[in-house]
């Protein structure tokens, strides 16, 4: 359970967070949740042949020539007749096929004169969507696990449903901890600095599907912690800071006062080795981030984002992609390291320049990045053009 590699304490957290229990929600607040069923279509889309084009609906073999209008057929009142030879029909694009008609003739190409209209030639089936061209009755069009965005909801929508059965989403607590931690718009003492890191982990939060909520600023005792985490009302409690082994750093002593048991008590990962992660003796799970932002964010990506799918009943790969290194990168050392970079798209393809500085604390650099560059543990140096792996963040924009 210590200093895990990246992979492997993903997976021992994501194996404690069983998809959580279901609930029915109008699809019109669905976008962003998961589904805990599938979406089954009741009838075909479309359900009946239609014109793709305004123009007039004839029988090719009657075609080309001068054919007798005889009605119309617009979207939702179809004509109501069957076309007899000779005829034709003024029909618009989505309007019902009328019975006898195999053809659309595209409304440019054909000239009325008074009760006449004169078509060129056309073959069957022109400009026609058949009945069930986009899916048919009993087909399954979102299966249980997606993640509903807005084109899902489309979709869902035209099969006729109001309602949707999702996953409840994860209710979240963050505990930041530390003497030296103050919230705006408080001053700051002489020694303090205000809270960057859970503000922004509650966003994270929220944008990935969870209910976050914020615990407010614990000092650093003991039994302040202790109760702290005793009374967060969450799947899961997300401490930043404290979650070292430092004379102040109580974390881990409050949560294993808890009755905890590690499933993780390190990561071989740089930044965030102190990570761990845990089970309380009541059944809530513990994920002990570092308090220096850059690695409560790195590790928010790499372990946090994934819990909330679990949670949330999706799967979660993280978004991975290649690149080539703008600029030459030294040896790695022994832990997988996840340095904040910037991308450039040119060509077709991506490059990635690793920011210099890649200091724990420094916020300013990873709200400039737009990506993380993993660099395997003993990665020999590498040169400009080699091609890595990056992460890329969810950034607006």
């Amino acid at each position: 359970m210590k200093l895990l590699s990246v992979e492997a304490a993903r997976a021992a957290m994501v194996a404690e967070a069983a998809a959580l229990p279901a609930e029915t929600i109008a699809l019109s607040a669905a976008v962003g949740r998961v589904l805990a069923e599938d979406v089954t279509a009741v009838r075909a889309q479309p359900p009946f042949t239609n014109s793709a084009m305004d123009g007039w609906a004839v029988r090719a073999a009657d075609t080309p020539g001068a054919l007798t209008i005889v009605g119309e057929s617009a979207a939702g009142h179809g004509h109501e007749g069957t076309l007899a030879a000779g005829q034709a029909i003024r029909i618009f694009t989505g309007a019902a096929l009328p019975q006898g008609a195999d053809s659309v003739v595209i409304q440019e190409n054909a000239t009325r004169d008074g009760e006449q209209v004169t078509v060129p030639a056309a073959a069957p089936a022109d400009n026609i969507r058949d009945a069930g061209k986009d899916f048919r009755a009993g087909d399954i069009l979102l299966i249980r696990g997606t993640r509903i965005d807005p084109w899902g909801l489309s979709l869902a929508a035209s099969a006729g449903r109001a309602e949707v059965s999702v996953h409840r989403k994860p209710r979240i607590a963050i505990l930041s901890t530390g003497e030296e931690i103050v919230e705006a718009p408080a001053s700051p003492g002489p020694f303090q600095i205000y809270d960057s890191g859970s503000p922004a982990l509650k966003a994270m939060c929220e944008a990935w599907g969870a209910e976050a909520s914020k615990l407010s600023g614990v000092r650093d005792q003991l039994d302040a912690v202790i109760e702290a985490m005793r009374n967060a009302d969450a799947d899961l409690i997300v401490t930043v800071g404290g979650a070292s082994v430092g004379d102040h750093d109580l974390v881990r002593t409050a949560a294993e006062a808890l009755g905890m048991q590690y499933r993780v008590e390190s990561v071989a990962v740089r930044p965030g080795k102190p990570t761990f992660f845990g089970v309380l003796a009541d059944g809530r799970r513990l994920l002990g981030l570092p308090g220096n932002p850059a690695s409560a964010f790195v590790c928010a990506e790499l372990f946090l984002k994934p819990l909330i799918a679990a949670y949330s009943g999706a799967a979660h790969a993280p978004r991975m992609a290649s690149a080539r290194l703008a600029e030459p990168l030294a040896a790695n050392g022994p832990r997988e390291h996840w340095l904040r970079a910037k991308l450039t798209y040119a060509d077709g393809a991506i490059t990635a320049r690793a920011y210099r500085d890649q200091d724990s604390s420094l916020i300013t650099v990873f709200a400039a990045a737009d990506a993380l560059l993993k660099r395997p543990p003993g990665a020999p140096a590498s040169a400009a053009g080699d091609l890595v792996e990056v992460l890329l963040l969810d950034r607006a924009g």
